[in-house]
């Protein structure tokens, strides 16, 4: 019976083995070691999201200079196709000398009035500006992402190695567990539940792996990545945060720098000026046109001036006159509220960074470096019978749920310190 325990010990330290190295064993060109300034790099260089942005952005400054167009003018013909039995008879007759057949031509330029191209020119700018501000928002939302994919990562690579160093120290306790068994020093049910632990840590291995493998995933995509590679965060958790500006200096930079907010603020110019342009289109625009009549007038060769001018009396705009002014009135409201919530964003958000810095204090630090210590003291005293069973577990379990929520707390403050970079707009807080 005890030679069998000892082979399963074997097989089952073989198996975890394996399952810890999976990661490991990829080679150099399957795993890149990358800072979070490499992958913000690498991010800028490849998103795809970013890079239709900035073609929208340029596309947009593009219609700023169709808008500066004139229109092209407009050439208008006309002539005979048949008569006295001939098709497009022009010249002169050869008995009476008199001309023959009949054409026209006239060229006409649309002038447009009331100031409507400078206006369109207005609009189109602050459209582009629109576009800006959609592609900085953008970016926002995806450095948020890949921070928070990074700091993940991190985080996941922390407890694992955590997770790693205690299966090791369990295994070697259960080997020395298995000789006492094999002596008939210790019950079987001592034995087991320390073969309990060993599993439930190779099961939380197993798990922290896929986590890895999604984390991964996410990042990758966020490079266009499309190898079979890992990417390992050169950087850790264990940073400090710089002293905080005053709540009133974060909240004054984030109505000037948010991009959402300023999105919005845009968006009411562009519909102001919407309005004035549907304003201005009430006044009808003028067609001036030079005209030539050749053999179909009172005079052979009639040369003329030709004016038009739409009559406004049926439609005078009002319908679009009035839509755009209720959409500066819907767009006023919006962004009163965006501006509501981008106040209560970032109070919130510097709320809940103090305290999580202050709950990484040097205290904290402290303890969990004496604790850590502590736990090879008391392994010891176990292995040398100075603790029952019962007591080295509840120590254990604690010791395990201390570590893990350091690495937490960690973690904690970096996702802190990056979402009120977000609700601000800015990389404020280093």
């Amino acid at each position: 019976m005890y030679n069998r325990l000892t082979k399963i010990v074997c097989v089952i330290t073989i198996i975890s083995l394996v399952g810890l190295s999976k990661l490991k064993a990829q080679n150099n060109n399957d795993t890149i070691r990358m800072s979070l300034k490499d992958v913000e790099k690498r991010f800028l260089d490849s998103n795809l999201l970013l890079l239709a942005s900035h073609y929208n952005v340029d596309a947009n400054k593009a219609l700023i200079e169709q808008a500066k167009l004139w229109d092209n003018p407009v050439l208008v013909t006309d002539q005979n196709i048949y008569s006295n039995n001939r098709f497009f008879e022009h010249g002169k007759d050869a008995n009476t000398e008199q001309p023959l057949g009949q054409y026209f031509i006239q060229i006409q330029q649309l002038i447009k009035t009331a100031g409507k191209r400078g206006k369109l020119i207005n609009l189109s700018t602050t459209n582009a500006k629109l576009a800006e501000w959609q592609l900085s928002d953008v970016l926002r939302n995806l450095k948020y992402q890949l921070r928070q994919s990074y700091y993940n990562l991190c985080q996941e690579l922390e407890v694992k190695k955590l997770s790693e160093s205690q299966l090791v120290q369990m295994n070697k306790l259960l080997f020395a567990q298995e000789a006492q068994l094999k002596a008939g020093n210790i019950a079987e049910k001592d034995f087991l539940r320390i073969k309990a632990i060993v599993l439930a840590l190779e099961q939380d291995i197993t798990d922290i792996n896929k986590n890895l493998i999604d984390i991964n995933a996410d990042l990758k995509n966020l490079l266009q990545l499309k190898a079979n590679i890992f990417i390992k965060p050169i950087d850790n958790l264990q940073k400090e945060i710089g002293n905080l500006a005053s709540i009133k200096e974060l909240i004054d930079t984030a109505f000037q720098v948010n991009p959402y907010y300023q999105l919005q603020k845009t968006q009411v110019q562009y519909q102001q000026q919407n309005l004035i342009y549907q304003k201005t289109l009430r006044t009808p625009d003028i067609t001036i046109g030079t005209e030539y009549d050749h053999n179909s007038n009172y005079t052979p060769k009639y040369v003329g001036l030709s004016i038009s001018i739409p009559l406004p009396i049926f439609n005078k705009n009002q319908g679009n006159i009035k839509s755009a002014s209720f959409a500066v009135k819907q767009q006023q409201a919006l962004t009163q509220n965006s501006e509501t919530e981008l106040y209560n964003n970032v109070l919130n958000a510097f709320d809940k960074l103090k305290l999580t810095i202050q709950q990484c204090n040097a205290l904290q630090k402290e303890f969990y470096s004496k604790y850590k210590n502590m736990f090879q003291n008391m392994l010891l005293s176990y292995q040398q019978k100075q603790l029952n069973l019962l007591e080295f577990l509840d120590f254990y379990n604690a010791y395990s749920d201390a570590q893990q929520r350091q690495i937490q707390q960690q973690l904690n403050l970096q996702l802190a310190k990056e979402e009120l970079n977000y609700q601000i707009g800015s990389d404020i807080i280093k």
